[in-house]
């Protein structure tokens, strides 16, 4: 009996002090702690997303060429919008039509009632301040940055910000109303630019009216801003490029061959980077989108074009270390080389000429030569014992048929068939004859400028090439180091030197293809012209150097339609090369010259069928 009283005394005193717990408690909630109190009064809390800035962008001189500018978003949670508010006052200071403010309204809440949505973005901070004064229940500003181009220069390289799609939203980062890098360094280095998103958790009142700061802001978080990223681009050169590929089609791509950076990637046509931010954005994307000169299209990276006569630099390498040439080996030319009834023409100029002559004055007859001795006389050779795959092989080895793995998102691979496509093409029954266009870069070949840009790096470097890159520094972070990796030809150091002596004489001497038009005096500058043939008119190319010893900078230029390389892309090249390296240009009547150039492009501008 006395066990049982002893129990029953203990639980009620366990009960006792539970309750007991849970009054001092409750006290505490309601008397001493007001936080629960306004927390129930206010009946919600919202949590805001801060956006952190974007990174910035500058060039190699640490001149800003990328800049973020405040501005802020307007946004709305459907469920909390007041019904009868005054939708005509509000499309006034956003300055947005009304069917256009219904149709946002519609699209945010078939997204969701809760959560808040983009309905107009970037708008100014005096903006921003009148609507803070409207305070209407349901819709909030949020601080963005959006981006300026001080130089307003390199616009296809630079890339454009736009609005997340569906696709975006597998990131957990991102949400709806959310920017994203969508082309050039924006997207490839999107990771680093973005920065880290905080947040703001607010207290608010069944009327969407934010009373308050939660836990005063204890529980917030601050925005990380976007990395700081320094580009190899120099801003001044870039500008001076894109001047003188005013009214062009085509690409100048020039790179330090010491490093791989790149100094200038101009495209012709190109575009004010300023027309795809702000409210006309999407009507200044649909014009550029819809222009058939393509100015979105980086064609220094993405497009395939034949090589043409450069790429004879290449065939004459492969054939010295393939043992069938030696410089000194000369081979005639009258009017062009013929076998039976194939005849693949050439220019005017002496003959014989030995390999150097022949780089100087771009025989196309030598190199036919030498293209069938590397098929059909080669260690590997006769091109159905393997001479043709062999051949390929050295081509990929200069980063032909491949992408060099730069940081670009889309770049292109380039062309380069292995021997089964021409055994489908030819059932088999192909020789040397077959595809002696490739001796003249004609033919299946297809590369882009940068790729050609980097052969120009690799022959100044006697064999070795650094994989081209425009950012040469992300504040914080280590670069990747296959960027300081040197990329070696397979072709032996000696064999180069008899190919640079070639493009020397090019620029230097009479009767070389580069003088007339690209003689700098005092620079070594190393060149070597190509003409490609194309349908409706050939295309101009340059490849070069300077100086011919030590260089500082390899580039290439590529003009759509414009005919003999010697008459648009070397003297465009010459002036890039004159400018970077004497800072300086004595030779003002070539770049009137250049900027009066008149090309035409039916096949663009609708005048062809």
């Amino acid at each position: 009996m006395g066990r049982e009283f002893a129990r029953q005394r203990w639980l009620v005193i366990f009960v006792a002090g539970v309750f007991l717990l849970l009054v001092v408690r409750l006290f505490a909630i309601q008397i001493v702690d007001g936080s629960y109190k306004q927390a129930a009064e206010s009946n919600a809390l919202r949590h805001e997303v801060l956006y952190p800035p974007r990174g910035e962008v500058l060039d190699r001189n640490g001149e800003f060429i990328i800049q973020s500018r405040e501005a802020y978003d307007l946004m709305v949670i459907p469920r909390e919008v007041v019904k009868g508010f005054d939708t005509l006052l509000l499309c006034r200071i956003v300055d947005v039509t009304l069917p256009r403010m219904r149709s946002q309204l519609k699209r945010a809440a078939a997204y969701s009632q809760r959560r808040p949505s983009v309905v107009v973005p970037q708008l100014s901070k005096e903006t921003k301040l009148l609507l803070d004064e409207l305070r209407l229940p349901g819709f909030q500003t949020v601080y963005r940055t959006v981006r300026s181009y001080p130089r307003k220069i390199a616009g296809n390289l630079l890339g454009y910000v736009g609005e997340v799609n569906s696709g975006d939203l597998g990131d957990d980062y991102y949400r709806s109303g959310d920017y994203i890098g969508r082309s050039g360094i924006e997207q490839a280095y999107e990771k680093h630019l973005r920065g880290e998103k905080g947040v703001k958790i607010n207290l608010v009142d069944v009327h969407g009216i934010v009373k308050g700061s939660y836990g005063g802001g204890m529980y917030d978080t601050l925005p990380v801003a976007g990395r700081t990223l320094t580009s190899s681009l120099d801003a001044e050169l870039q500008a001076f490029a894109e001047e003188l590929m005013g009214g062009k089609v085509g690409a100048v791509v020039a790179l330090e061959p010491a490093t791989g950076e790149i100094l200038v990637m101009a495209n012709g046509p190109t575009y004010d980077p300023d027309e795809l931010v702000g409210r006309e954005r999407n009507n200044n994307y649909a014009r550029l989108a819809n222009d058939q000169r393509s100015p979105l299209f980086n064609r220094a990276v993405m497009a395939a074009y034949p090589p043409g006569s450069t790429f004879k630099m290449v065939n004459g390498l492969i054939g010295l270390e393939e043992g069938v040439l030696q410089p000194h080996y000369r081979y005639e030319c009258h009017g062009g080389y013929t076998v039976g009834n194939l005849t693949v023409g050439c220019h005017a100029h002496y003959s014989p000429v030995d390999l150097r002559q022949a780089i100087m004055t771009s025989c196309n007859a030598y190199f036919c030569y030498v293209l069938r001795n590397i098929l059909d006389e080669a260690e590997h050779g006769g091109i159905m014992r393997g001479g043709y795959e062999h051949w390929a092989e050295h081509v990929r080895s200069f980063g032909f048929g491949r992408k060099l793995d730069s940081d670009f998102t889309s770049e292109y691979a380039g062309r380069v068939y292995g021997g089964d496509y021409y055994d489908r093409l030819y059932r088999e029954r192909w020789n040397s004859l077959t595809v002696i266009s490739l001796a003249i870069g004609q033919g299946e070949l297809g590369c882009s400028p940068l790729q050609l840009a980097n052969l120009a790096a690799t022959i100044a470097n006697r064999g070795h090439y650094y994989i081209p890159h425009v950012i040469k520094e992300v504040e914080g972070v280590e670069m990747d180091p296959k960027f300081r990796e040197p990329h070696y030809a397979d072709v032996a150091r000696e064999h180069f030197e008899p190919i640079v002596d070639g493009m020397y004489m090019a620029a230097h001497e009479d009767g070389g293809t580069v003088k007339a038009m690209g003689y700098v005096p005092g620079l070594e500058i190393c060149g070597k012209t190509g003409t490609a043939e194309n349908a409706h008119r050939d295309h101009s190319v340059f490849l070069g150097f300077a100086p011919k010893d030590n260089p500082r900078i390899a580039i290439c230029v590529y003009v759509e339609n414009a005919g003999f390389g010697s008459s648009a892309a070397v003297p465009i090249g010459s002036l890039v090369m004159e400018k970077y390296l004497t800072d300086t240009i004595r030779r003002p009547a070539m770049v009137d010259y250049v900027k009066e150039m008149q090309i035409r492009y039916p096949h663009y501008d609708g005048e062809a069928r």
